[in-house]
């Protein structure tokens, strides 16, 4: 594989943003071949950039909110101010909170397709690199991202069943009902990989490339992606670590292929893994579970419905 073909005729499918107008002067004066961008283009598809993973973290934070809420209203009205130890074991209020993150994601993707497209100016698929390598067949491409995303998962359960460590925060909201677990086993599926990967690795890591390397940029998108997870993962170093490694192996495959859809199969195939056991494992596993109340992440939701009443 060649980093050559993170590129194709014309420029956007390596810089997202920043080959756009090079592409409309292209355009407007056909005999001038790959013209010379301005200094400042990159940093400024950088900054676009970085505003866009901004944003989608804003989303995650309040679009959940905004649906928990009349939930929070309704039992304040019927039954008084609950307090955070109640709400951190209310099946209803930790299922809302799971799926309050379709909205997020909805929302999420309508701002990066409005980023890469300039408002309709340019495909949104092709400008990402939403394709296999050019030297792939699809058939090939498949079975790569397939095997690739069992290898990592082996890889993870190996690490997780060696170094243990405390259930995180997801394994808590997750054990609170069954609905979350539909419910978070649908989201892993139908929308964390597309929109994970059009942030990370669609929109960041190709303008991170273009202004300070290759290497440089496979290590901060890595770091950026585990990051987010830290909260949910905090009191789990073996998970983290697994999260790390998923993170730097998709940035590498980006890197590498020049293309965004064998990071996206790669992801599928990784969380759709761990979906079919996550739905498998209530008919094996027996034992009585119980939410405790330390989620940080959902402690920081629970303070925020208190702050507004």
């Amino acid at each position: 594989m060649s980093t050559n073909e993170s590129s194709y005729p014309p420029k956007p499918a390596n810089d997202v943003a920043a080959g756009f107008s090079e592409l409309a002067s292209s355009e407007q004066h056909p005999q001038a071949i790959n013209p010379e961008p301005p200094w400042w283009e990159p940093w400024w598809a950088l900054m676009k950039a970085c505003l866009t993973w901004v944003a989608s973290i804003l989303c995650l934070g309040l679009v959940p909110l905004l649906v928990i809420l009349p939930y929070f209203v309704y039992r304040v009205r019927t039954s008084g101010m609950p307090s955070a130890e109640e709400l951190t074991t209310d099946k209803t209020f930790l299922f809302l909170s799971i799926l309050g993150v379709i909205p997020a994601h909805i929302l999420t993707f309508g701002i990066v397709w409005l980023v890469v497209t300039e408002g309709r100016r340019y495909p949104f698929w092709k400008t990402v690199g939403f394709e296999w390598p050019p030297s792939w067949k699809p058939w090939k491409g498949i079975a790569f991202s397939v095997v690739f995303a069992v290898v990592l998962l082996g890889i993870g359960a190996l690490v997780t069943n060696l170094y243990g460590g405390s259930k995180t925060q997801l394994d808590l909201l997750i054990e609170s009902s069954y609905q979350a677990r539909l419910a978070t086993a649908f989201l892993a599926v139908a929308t964390a990989p597309l929109i994970e990967e059009l942030i990370y690795r669609g929109v960041l890591y190709p303008a991170l490339e273009r202004t300070i390397g290759m290497g440089f940029a496979i290590a901060v998108v890595s770091i950026m992606f585990a990051g987010v997870h830290v909260l949910q993962y905090s009191n789990n170093l073996a998970v983290i670590a697994v999260i790390t490694l998923l993170s730097i192996s998709l940035t590498m495959v980006r890197a590498f292929t020049g293309k965004l859809l064998p990071c996206f199969v790669i992801h599928l195939v990784f969380n759709g893994l761990q979906s079919a056991f996550l739905l498998l494992e209530p008919l094996f596993d027996k034992t009585d579970k119980t939410t405790p109340t330390t989620a940080p992440a959902l402690n920081l939701i629970v303070q925020a419905l208190h702050h507004l009443n």
